[in-house]
């Protein structure tokens, strides 16, 4: 014979078990009402968590995407390098547009500036374009320094020759990380991300090019020393 037994008599069947007391289904009716009441309330209660649960928002900073999270996290791990290059690329050429001395110091100082001015421009995109792809950049002075990897130079002097030479080898290495953040970019499908660091490469070619323009030629040098 098949019995059907409804929740509430269930619910004080496992009660009656629990506290030592199992006995046919109509002995189940010795059980304290408000026992059976508050059993029932708290399965009520996990199934609503469990509801919950199978809905839950995803994490407050993950932006929606169609990206996967493969690609989230290695896109977002090579843009907050190049972020971090970026600000170390800013703060060096900064110290070398205040700090440039000798007969072509207008020009070196007005050219480290322009060149400060198209770094400090990517900051920005470089950074939103990580939380655009649900990701999270960078948030302090420490963590850039622990992701870059352009070395700052702290000398009390360097001679101008020297800067520019030394900010020309800085952008190429620069415009290398770029590539191989491209190639991430390009693995996962992210056509914007790709995009934005072609324009990226583009200015730090310039910056080569008057770089190296600015100290070509032994007459330049020579009226630096």
């Amino acid at each position: 014979m098949r019995i059907i037994v409804s929740r509430g008599g269930f619910v004080a069947w496992n009660w009656a078990w629990n506290q030592g007391q199992p006995g046919t289904l109509e002995a189940l009716s010795d059980i304290p009402h408000p026992e059976i009441a508050a059993v029932e309330k708290r399965c009520a209660v996990k199934s609503k968590l469990a509801k919950i649960e199978n809905h839950r928002a995803a994490p407050p900073l993950r932006t929606p995407t169609d990206l996967s999270s493969e690609a989230i996290g290695e896109i977002s791990a090579a843009l907050n390098g190049l972020l971090a290059d970026t600000f170390a690329l800013y703060v060096k050429t900064k110290n070398f547009h205040w700090h440039v001395s000798g007969p072509l110091f207008r020009s070196y100082h007005l050219l480290l500036d322009e060149q400060a001015e198209s770094i400090e421009g990517s900051i920005d995109i470089l950074a939103e374009r990580v939380r655009k792809i649900g990701g999270t950049t960078i948030r302090s002075i420490g963590q850039i320094a622990s992701l870059q990897r352009i070395k700052d130079n702290d000398e009390d002097f360097v001679p101008a020759p020297d800067m520019l030479k030394e900010l020309m080898d800085d952008n190429k290495a620069v415009i290398a990380n770029f590539r191989e953040a491209h190639e991430i970019a390009d693995k996962h499908d992210d056509v914007a991300t790709a995009s934005l660091l072609e324009n990226f490469i583009d200015e730090a070619e310039k910056r080569c090019w008057f770089l190296f323009e600015a100290t070509r030629g032994e007459g330049a040098v020579k009226a630096e020393e």
